[in-house]
């Protein structure tokens, strides 16, 4: 992706079902289960940059050892840092050790982290600081053991206000106005009351404290504490959970926004962000991992059993497509199928934009993301132009050698035109200074192009547009080519998400800032303050109420348009080639991506209430000139 911005948060919840000398026996370490969090992790890294946490809770503990452990970063390289502290004081016990430990009670005493129940959290900021106290797993401590809860998630909330007057409300005193602490005391206060609820009745059944505390464990019901919790959260979410004694849990959002697999055998359950991770970590099939269903949570118990429940009935599927295009790596077998299928579709627009002269048009992408979409349309203009020799073969019946040699031998132009160097964002804060380094990022492959070549250059999609038009472009009209085509194998960003993605500001979008030009250009402009108007009013609606009024203001243009639009502000008058800039349908993508069908960011047809109140708010701010987050 050209543009960045912020991916998707990754969890990864590892319960080991066998005690711990089982690991040792049968893999040759007493530390499978913190190897394989390790690996889960590094296979999800692409989904966190800005942070990794972990946190382990060991069985059966005596009252006074050490049941739970937490380790988090925000360095460079958050998942190298936590391990290599986790290393550190295991290896600094190691060397302390008289006696080698063998039993599992031994293992866990001994050594710190290492327990049956994990919850590992890799961490990309779209709400709040990349400081250490934004980092998750989250903590809720308490003296019974039953009441700590630790809490990580790939989620955004569009109602934290709401929920945190509602906490309010109930008499706690929140420290945050942030979704994870939300969500957090949210699960909390009704743990609190069900183990409250249960010990009573224990009591009443003639169980003293010191016996009700395991009988609580066992009857502690995950999933009622859960729907109770959700019952009003507006939003995208997989959020998983530990609890001190054992149980944990993983629950995801009724659309099936956010994505969540699970793996299940008699050594250990397995729950993830993403599929592959899942299949290379523990070598199993893609038929053997398992969705999370959406509105459902995978419950696993202290006692190893493993529950699937219906916190909330499932809505219509809207799992999120973006997933599909860019977040998710590509080597999950049905997305690599889907990036693919994106690049083949974009191929009649291509044809058009080129003027059917394939002959004289490279084909490249913009690395690394857009490999895979890549592919798919070469694949399809190798087959075109295969096509096209096999008509004109038939068309001649007696041909020389030489003559079926020049039919045979067209071929698709593909180089590797651009390279990306280095990640300047990280330490560039002046804007001066920054788009000069920017212009920079990418570099090209000299004489890979002639003059009257077109060059057509394929992204994963363009957000923003600020690479393209301080640097891409840029450096690509170095080449001379006649004309550069951008392809985005996504439709046009025309909304804010808000259910986990920073793209929170409209002004941001140029699909956006194309629709205000075109305004301009057809004397339109007072539908702004009509629209600014209709937003305000809605604000007074109860939520379900409220209508996206963003969208009238699109509905008045074509796709074409607007594609036009783009590129006309993508050219400066410094660059000599003709610009065309082609996206991809919503139709096209929802043939390549079936199964994920959220749109929301292309089409504004937001898969919860809060969506609608979040993109009115949005273009308040714009409107108003705040540069604030809409939710």
């Amino acid at each position: 992706m050209s543009d960045a911005i912020k991916h998707e948060c990754g969890i990864a919840l590892v319960r080991l079902l066998k005690p711990l000398d089982y690991y040792k026996e049968k893999y040759g370490s007493s530390f499978y289960g913190l190897q394989k969090m390790y690996i889960m992790l590094e296979k999800q890294h692409n989904r966190g940059q800005d942070g990794a946490g972990f946190a382990s809770i060991k069985l059966d503990m005596a009252p006074g050892e050490r049941f739970m452990s937490r380790v988090r970063s925000s360095e460079q390289q958050p998942i190298k840092d936590i391990f290599g502290k986790i290393n550190q004081r295991i290896n600094g016990v190691e060397e302390s050790l008289k006696t080698p430990v063998t039993s599992s009670q031994q293992l866990k005493s001994a050594f710190p982290y290492v327990g049956e129940v994990m919850l590992g959290h890799l961490r990309y900021g779209t709400f709040g600081g990349n400081t250490i106290e934004s980092v998750h797993p989250f903590l809720r401590q308490n003296n019974w053991m039953h009441r700590n809860l630790i809490v990580a998630g790939n989620f955004n909330l569009t109602n934290v206000n709401e929920l945190f007057d509602n906490l309010v409300t109930l008499g706690q005193h929140p420290k945050e106005k942030a979704d994870t602490i939300t969500v957090m005391e949210k699960i909390g206060h009704f743990l609190d009351d069900s183990v409250s609820k249960l010990y009573k009745k224990l009591k009443s059944e003639g169980f003293d404290k010191k016996a009700a505390s395991p009988e609580i464990a066992k009857r502690l019901n995950i999933a009622k504490i859960l729907r109770k919790a959700s019952k009003n959260w507006d939003g995208g979410y997989v959020i998983g959970g530990m609890l001190g004694h054992g149980d944990s849990f993983v629950v995801r959002d009724p659309a099936g926004i956010r994505p969540a697999y699970y793996y299940q055998d008699d050594e250990v359950v397995v729950v993830a962000s993403e599929r592959p991770a899942i299949q290379t970590v523990f070598n199993v099939s893609i038929d053997a991992v398992k969705e999370v269903l959406p509105g459902s949570a995978i419950i696993i118990k202290k006692s190893g059993e493993v529950v699937h429940e219906e916190i909330n009935p499932a809505a219509e599927r809207r799992a999120c497509s973006f997933e599909r295009i860019y977040f998710s790596r590509g080597n999950d077998a049905d997305i690599y199928k889907e990036r693919k299928a994106l690049g083949r579709l974009l191929f009649p627009k291509i044809y058009e934009s080129v003027n059917g002269d394939l002959q004289n048009t490279v084909f490249s992408y913009i690395p690394n993301t857009a490999e895979t979409s890549f592919y798919g349309l070469v694949e399809r203009v190798q087959d075109f132009m295969m096509e096209e020799s096999e008509a004109a073969i038939l068309k001649e019946p007696n041909l020389s050698p030489e003559r079926l040699k020049v039919l045979l031998s067209p071929r698709p132009r593909i180089e590797k035109v651009t390279i990306k160097d280095v990640k300047l964002r990280t330490f560039i804060t002046e804007d001066s200074s920054r788009d000069d380094l920017v212009a920079h990022v990418y570099d090209i492959t000299y004489g890979s192009v002639k003059p009257s070549d077109n060059l057509v250059i394929i992204d994963d999609s363009i957000v923003r547009g600020t690479t393209l038009q301080k640097s891409i472009l840029h450096i690509l009209d170095r080449l001379n080519p006649k004309k550069i085509t951008v392809v985005s194998s996504a439709p046009q960003i025309r909304y804010p998400d808000c259910y986990g993605i920073d793209m929170a500001r409209l002004e941001d979008l140029i699909a956006f800032r194309a629709m205000l030009v075109l305004l301009e250009d057809h004397n339109k402009t007072h539908q702004l303050e009509e629209v600014y108007k209709r937003a305000k009013a809605d604000m007074e609606k109860e939520t379900h109420e409220i209508q996206n009024h963003v969208k009238s203001l699109y509905d008045q243009f074509t796709d074409d348009q607007i594609s036009k639009k783009i590129a006309t502000m993508l050219r400066t008058d410094e660059i000599n080639a003709e610009v065309d800039v082609i996206f991809q349908s919503v139709d096209h993508l929802h043939d390549a991506c079936p199964h994920n069908t959220g749109d929301w960011y292309f089409t504004g047809a937001y898969p919860t209430p809060g969506g609608n109140k979040v993109v009115n708010r949005a273009y308040m701010n714009f409107y108003e000139g705040k540069k604030e987050r809409a939710y």
